[in-house]
């Protein structure tokens, strides 16, 4: 029999569809799958199997009443812990949030389920979504599928990690200035981050909230696209969703790699090419340029000046934003209370809550962020990075008015083993290098596997994914998925097979 954890969404789906299987032996499949390995990988923070089966068996019953169903129904899906689940632990990998069960659904997951997904845990991450390694989960660090004593990437590490490791098919993230890109490139997954405002925010734990998107994270460019379409569109409890039609992604997707991209042009963008760019991941992403070539686009070098600036932008930006944000975990309305004898005001309540609830990183951004925000500081600092984040995006529109899409290595370095540079903030921050420009601009950007290469600190040992940004005009998220598609199919064509299959087992 077929191992239904190894099958991509879309042809599980089909499987689900045709009668082959059904969603409960899928969702049974994955949930055997997370007992055998998930002490290695660390993904999830909690697993809902009982509940997962019952979604699945509502599934199979519908199917079976004649009704029509979605494209993904039956198909099992994890939920990064930032969004917010109705009765299900959901902490934002906090311990200031641990054991909270929220009254209500996040859009986004709520679209899955409407879409009949089926939700099989909630993953492993970064606190709040800060950093860049998984390593300032609250709970513990989630490792690499690949090597496990390296990090998956961050901030939606552990739904990186889920995926790649076979204990979903699908996952749900959110990007903030690359927490679906990076994670992706690290793993071997495809991950996108869409428009700003085209995937919901609501009961999306805030971070950020002019740059925090949700996004969907799968081992193919098509599984990705269906999961993408499912959870999109305006959502009217969501002050920044943006009323429009949601963009023909399947369509895009499956005409990249039927059509290819013939005739497009493709700006590669010469400032995310600099220092810090290890020699084995510029050798893959030159593969994939190649690639790219022989699909018969046209591949110019072009010039965004201002993209050297955005670690700068993006770490007073965000963290003004998350200091204000996090401020609504004052003890008193839900979440830990810590100190409350009787005899302490308020005030120390709060702060003596915040000091064991909130984590190092998350304290040091709320302290930069407050720092900004704070008179006779604001001009000088948010105000500055407000003006170069403006700069940035009209280095785009120069830039689209040029060529069709932009494309970088998503990121600069493979996986880096865990507790390598965690212990360095501004380490971790340049990780980040090349995905924040397109975070800034609120534009579309994908990240797809382009090879593997050798790790400079251990060479000799197993080699290790490198990942393709392919960067788009607001709105235009579809052209991700076109040239996604196209390259995607070119190079496993090249080396026989999806690079995922060469993954380590477990």
């Amino acid at each position: 029999m077929t191992d239904l954890t190894r099958l991509s969404a879309a042809a599980l789906a089909e499987q689900i569809a045709d009668g082959t299987t059904t969603s409960v032996q899928a969702t049974q499949a994955h949930l055997d799958r997370i007992a055998e390995v998930d002490n290695q990988t660390g993904a999830f923070l909690h697993v809902t199997g009982e509940r997962a089966l019952e979604q699945a068996k509502a599934i199979d019953d519908r199917r079976a009443a004649g009704e029509k169903l979605g494209p993904l129904a039956g198909v099992p899906l994890a939920v990064k812990d930032v969004f917010v689940t109705r009765g299900v632990p959901t902490t934002a990998g906090s311990k200031i949030l641990e054991g909270w069960l929220p009254p209500y659904e996040s859009t986004v997951s709520q679209r899955a389920q409407d879409a009949g997904l089926v939700v099989i845990g909630k993953t492993n991450m970064d606190e709040f979504g800060m950093g860049s390694t998984n390593e300032n989960s609250a709970y513990k660090p989630a490792g690499n599928p690949w090597q496990l004593a390296r990090t998956p990437g961050g901030s939606s590490g552990g739904s990186a990690a889920a995926v790649s490791a076979f204990e979903a098919p699908l996952a749900l993230g959110t990007d903030t200035g690359g927490s679906i890109r990076q994670p992706a490139a690290l793993t071997g997954l495809v991950g996108m981050k869409p428009t700003y405002g085209t995937s919901s925010r609501y009961g999306v734990i805030a971070f950020s909230s002019s740059l925090d998107t949700p996004g969907p994270i799968g081992r193919t460019v098509l599984d990705v696209a269906l999961l993408h379409e499912a959870i999109s569109g305006h959502d009217p409890h969501d002050s920044t969703s943006l009323d429009r039609p949601v963009a023909p992604i399947v369509d895009a997707a499956r005409r990249g790699a039927a059509d290819g991209i013939r005739g497009m042009r493709i700006g590669v963008v010469k400032e995310l090419l600099g220092a810090g760019l290890e020699p084995g991941v510029r050798a893959e992403f030159e593969r994939g340029l190649d690639a790219l070539r022989e699909l018969g686009a046209e591949v110019v070098e072009v010039s965004c000046p201002h993209f050297e600036y955005g670690v700068a932008a993006y770490y007073l930006i965000a963290p003004s934003e998350a200091s204000s944000n996090l401020a609504r975990f004052d003890s008193v309305r839900y979440g830990l209370r810590v100190g409350d004898d009787g005899e302490r005001s308020l005030e120390e309540v709060m702060s003596l809550t915040r000091e064991a609830g909130f984590g190092p990183e998350v304290k040091r951004r709320i302290i930069l962020g407050t720092y900004a925000l704070s008179a006779g500081y604001y001009d000088a600092y948010y105000g500055q990075a407000q003006k170069v984040r403006t700069l940035i995006a009209r280095d785009f529109e120069a830039a689209y008015s040029q060529v069709d899409v932009l494309v970088s290595p998503t990121a600069p370095t493979v996986a880096y083993p865990l507790g390598k540079v965690n212990t360095d903030p501004l380490a971790v921050y340049l990780l980040d290098l090349t995905t924040l420009p397109a975070s800034l601009a609120g534009t579309p950007a994908m990240s797809v596997p382009v090879g593997l290469a050798d790790d400079p600190l251990e060479p000799g040992n197993q080699r290790l994914p490198v990942g393709m940004q392919i960067m788009a005009p607001e709105l235009r998220d579809e052209r991700c998925y076109q040239v996604g598609a196209a390259l995607e199919g070119a190079l496993n064509a090249a080396r026989g097979g999806a690079l995922l299959d060469g993954a380590p087992a477990l």
